[in-house]
């Protein structure tokens, strides 16, 4: 079957990274104190080891973030026309926020960002030893997303009108909550698709506020088992039984009644809890079943191989 895809149609809003993969040796890690398998936001004493790496060994850059990466997965997936994923995010003024647009660029993700001069551009250093992957985020200017300076833009609000489906993850309610309401709204006022990610369980404990207050709008959400589970915990619910969580979920209170919530939670290569019901149209105008599968399919890809890259084709039918 044909598909039409348009371009614009899929937006994303979230918190750009420039990942920085390098095979590094053990002397690096100790002297940033680092595990070798672990996921860290930078403190102060990891800071030079941004510009360290860089200099030392040989370094690949990607375009990274999690909302960022889902655009990025998304257009792959999807492949011609190139933007039919935007993406709205801060970067600094500086030589990273360069790489990072042409990286996008690369990935035909149309990627509009606010660009400031205050904080440098947010980075993710993956430092492999061996098998394993010691992962050190420095949002930095990530965190500097303003609604007034950027979402609000004449120029950048015709992009988010374009879209059919939005999609952010939890992570974006750290830094600008105004702007998840703003395009949840606007999406709900027009029955478009609102999707969002818990992201981590600190994301529904210590923004459990922000989170209820999109909640309403949310057509689809997204979540993992541990995310759940703390969600459940949060919110209430007395059970740890995940399929009931989803349902409880499901049917939170909702301001667009022309469209059911859907709620996906994944329990790595457990199978993924879907609430069902009916078929609705994403964006590539497929049945439930058959996005679920696709998300299966990109997972799959990305699990083997080191930080979001990708073949040069998916091989999905």
């Amino acid at each position: 079957m044909f598909v039409f895809y348009s371009q614009n149609a899929l937006f994303g809003m979230g918190n750009p990274l420039l990942d920085i993969c390098a095979v590094v040796d053990k002397d690096f890690l100790d002297k940033y104190t680092l595990k070798p398998n672990d996921q860290i936001l930078a403190e102060d004493k990891h800071k030079a080891m941004f510009e360290e790496i860089v200099k030392k060994f040989a370094v690949e850059y990607r375009a990274g973030g999690a909302t960022q990466n889902s655009m990025k997965v998304a257009q792959w997936m999807i492949q011609k026309p190139s933007k039919v994923a935007t993406f709205f995010g801060c970067i600094g003024e500086d030589r990273f926020g360069e790489i990072l647009k042409e990286k996008a660029q690369e990935a035909h993700v149309d990627a509009h960002y606010y660009e400031q001069s205050k904080e440098p551009t947010g980075t993710c250093a993956a430092c492999i030893t061996g098998d394993n992957r010691s992962l050190v985020a420095n949002l930095a200017a990530a965190n500097c997303y303003k609604k007034d300076k950027h979402l609000d833009l004449e120029e950048n609000w015709k992009l988010v009108k374009k879209a059919k489906v939005y999609y952010i993850a939890g992570f974006f309610l750290t830094v600008s909550p105004e702007s998840i309401l703003k395009v949840a709204k606007h999406a709900s006022e027009n029955n478009k698709i609102f999707g969002i990610n818990l992201s981590a369980p600190f994301i529904c404990q210590a923004f459990k506020d922000s989170l209820l207050k999109v909640m309403p709008y949310v057509d689809v959400l997204f979540g993992n088992e541990t995310e759940a589970a703390t969600f459940a915990r949060e919110q209430g619910f007395e059970t740890e039984d995940i399929v009931e969580i989803a349902m409880k979920t499901q049917s939170l209170p909702k301001v667009n009644k022309k469209r059911q919530r859907i709620v996906v939670f994944t329990q790595g290569k457990e199978c993924t809890v879907m609430t069902k019901g009916f078929l609705s149209e994403l964006v590539q105008d497929k049945p439930l079943e058959q996005c679920i599968r696709a998300g299966h399919y990109a997972a799959n890809v990305i699990i083997r191989h080191v930080g979001c890259t990708l073949p040069e084709k998916p091989d999905f039918h």
